[in-house]
């Protein structure tokens, strides 16, 4: 495992514990840490690629001249490139040779990394255009307390990994202004439509977004405790600004960087997303958040089923 602090490399090797990410959970004996980008991924049968969507680029640069030919490279990063606005999977497209792209799949879908170290039942998607590749992944990750479906939709499986990051941040909020239970969930819907609307624009299919990866995804992320973009609207909602929140948090919020990616896309799009529009200007404009409440709740009437139907 290629980890980017030395130190934590060498506590995690010498100590089999993460102290930073995963503290009193034993990590397995065979786990090798390594500050080696080079020891991490040369000669090996299978690279898992898990790093913050927003150094993706950086490390894949990193890595690819020491990436082994035929082998599969899994994605687990969920996120959209501020600067390009490519989804993960294009990053991977971009950075890596055409020869590489065969062997690329990428995992989503509702999976709290503690709760998965702790073996708790687990279940998510891994998309491939590579259909073999992707039952070859399956049969790779699945045990008894981790279950993976495929999909041939990879669109699909990124966008809901992205978007239900932003939307997160709203529910969070909904629940730090105690707005109750009948706005969260309104909340988690509206926010399962527009991200369907921006996935279908860019080629998804609609039902993807019913699945592990879209409303599994969100579900967890809007209601879970160890949610960290839940945690980050959560705060919003009681005041806190959102310089405040990230100087007190030791874990990447996706959601914060990927709102403005969103904000971005879906006005090149043309696509219409007014939660996600929204959180940007919270985060982004100091947007105070019950304003931003009153703005979504005296919008325009209109029919439910609209814009991707």
């Amino acid at each position: 495992m290629w980890v980017h602090e030395p130190p934590l490399a060498k506590t995690i090797r010498e100590e089999f514990i993460n102290p930073t990410y995963l503290p009193e959970i034993p990590l397995p004996k065979n786990l090798v840490a390594t500050n080696s980008m080079e020891e991490a991924v040369s000669g090996k049968e299978m690279v898992l690629s898990v790093p913050p969507s927003h150094v993706l680029r950086e490390v894949l640069e990193q890595a690819k001249e020491y990436l082994p030919e035929g082998v599969p490279i899994v994605s687990a990063t969920k996120g959209i490139e501020n600067e390009t606005l490519l989804l993960v999977s294009g990053i991977f497209e971009d950075v890596l040779p055409a020869r590489f792209h065969p062997f690329l799949c990428y995992l989503s879908g509702p999976s709290f990394a503690k709760e998965v170290a702790l073996q708790k039942p687990t279940a998510v998607t891994i998309a491939s255009y590579n259909h073999a590749l992707a039952v070859k992944m399956q049969q790779v990750f699945s045990c008894s307390f981790f279950r993976a479906y495929t999909s041939n939709d990879v669109i699909g499986v990124e966008v809901g990994g992205a978007l239900k990051n932003v939307i997160a941040i709203a529910s969070g909020a909904v629940s730090g202004m105690e707005l109750g239970l009948n706005a969260s969930a309104g909340m988690i819907t509206r926010g399962l439509h527009e991200i369907t609307r921006l996935a279908v624009r860019l080629g998804a299919n609609p039902l993807t977004l019913t699945g592990m990866a879209g409303m599994g995804d969100l579900v967890l992320t809007c209601t879970g405790g160890l949610s960290r973009n839940r945690t980050v609207g959560y705060k919003l909602g009681q005041g806190m600004k959102i310089e405040e929140i990230l100087e007190e948090m030791q874990m990447v919020a996706e959601g914060v960087k990927t709102s403005k990616s969103v904000y971005d896309l879906s006005r090149q799009l043309d696509v219409e997303m007014p939660i996600s529009e929204q959180v940007y200007e919270v985060i982004y404009e100091g947007k105070d958040p019950r304003e931003a409440v009153v703005d979504l709740m005296s919008r325009d009437l209109k029919p439910e089923r609209s814009g991707w139907m």
